[in-house]
């Protein structure tokens, strides 16, 4: 197993949500690979977006159900600053995820993050692990917490 999966497990742990790391045989890429594999309709993948703050460079990580799109205008009144999206070598840098295993725990650095409101609508969602095939279920206001993630409307 990888250090950024082993990461994840660790910092779910840490924060009091017991998860089930799971390898999938084929790709978790997107979301619709993943829904595939996880056996549930593509609503019930988390997305983990990272964005970039124009002004600050923060980045900020956005969990988003997986055929929805962020709202750039909603994400920036939450943030107070425009966004773009981050570079992917700069996001694998501080977060020490790849993008398509960006995962809503475990980063490198404390990220501020926010969570949909229509993920909540779930029993179980899915997101990944670290890895992109690696994946875990949760039930997802559970997901939100140990993830200290904000939940709004965030999406269109």
């Amino acid at each position: 197993m990888s250090k950024s999966v082993e990461r994840v497990r660790q910092a779910a742990h840490e924060a009091g949500l017991e998860i089930q790391i799971r390898q999938m045989s084929d790709s978790t890429h997107t979301a619709e690979d993943a829904a595939i594999q996880c056996g549930v309709t593509v609503e019930q993948i988390v997305k983990s977006l990272i964005f970039q703050g124009a002004d600050t460079q923060s980045l900020y990580l956005f969990l988003v159900s997986g055929p929805r799109k962020l709202d750039l205008a909603k994400a920036a009144r939450l943030t107070g600053e425009a966004l773009h999206r981050a570079d992917p070598k700069y996001i694998r840098k501080e977060t020490g995820f790849a993008i398509g295993g960006v995962s809503p725990l475990g980063h490198l650095i404390d990220i501020k993050a926010y969570a949909d409101e229509s993920l909540m609508q779930f029993d179980v969602v899915w997101a990944a692990a670290g890895g992109t095939n690696f994946v875990f279920p949760s039930e997802p206001k559970a997901l939100a917490r140990a993830a200290k993630a904000q939940i709004a409307d965030i999406a269109d």
